[in-house]
């Protein structure tokens, strides 16, 4: 069963109905045990990253995320969710995240304004799954103030004034700093994409 990690900060209602679109069977938990049972998982963001690390601290959902990673089931981070997955943000301060990414989250520098909302546009970097059916020039819906420099994990790009990552992946790990769910066709896609490549673990686990 696929996990939407609920931690009591995350926008989840067009993530939710995204899913419910294409026929996934997911659950919704705060549960800390759930989400480490889960085939797949998926962490959505909204807020800063020191507040939403903690959140899931809080509820043990950070171990449970940890051993969702480690146990190499497909995980998909999203927005803030991305950003956890690297290794520092200096976000209010400096924090630590799940280190799956290497790399630090930082505020735009060269940006025309912060924060960065509204749609624009992707280079892809990598031939991915995740990435199947997209294309360079493709639009999809952004809103953030911080961001990752292009790096090793780095699959699509985008620029607004900076160059960042837009969407990372790591064997298991996939995740994107715009929301799919908010994405329209493109972001649909990419929603298909990853509950395809979270059935195909289910069926060789």
């Amino acid at each position: 069963m696929l996990a939407v990690i609920d931690y009591g900060g995350g926008n989840l209602g067009s993530l939710v109905s995204g899913l419910k679109r294409r026929g996934a069977e997911f659950v919704v938990s705060d549960d800390a045990e759930t989400v480490a049972r889960a085939s797949a998982a998926i962490l959505p963001g909204d807020g800063a990253f020191g507040a939403t690390m903690q959140a899931l601290r809080e509820r043990d959902l950070d171990a449970a995320v940890n051993a969702v990673l480690g146990a190499g089931k497909p995980f998909l981070g999203i927005c803030v969710g991305m950003q956890l997955l690297y290794q520092k943000s200096d976000e209010f301060g400096m924090h630590r995240g799940f280190g799956v990414f290497e790399g630090l989250v930082t505020r735009f520098e060269t940006a025309p304004r912060v924060p960065h909302m509204g749609w624009n546009q992707l280079e892809v970097l990598v031939d991915h799954p995740f990435l199947e059916g997209v294309r360079t020039g493709d639009f999809v819906y952004f809103l953030h103030s911080y961001r990752a420099d292009v790096g090793k994990e780095t699959i699509a790009a985008c620029t607004y004034g900076d160059r960042f990552t837009a969407v990372a992946a790591r064997e298991n790990v996939m995740a994107t700093q715009f929301h799919p769910e908010k994405s329209q066709h493109v972001g649909a896609k990419l929603l298909d994409n990853f509950l395809r490549i979270a059935a195909s673990y289910v069926t060789v686990a």
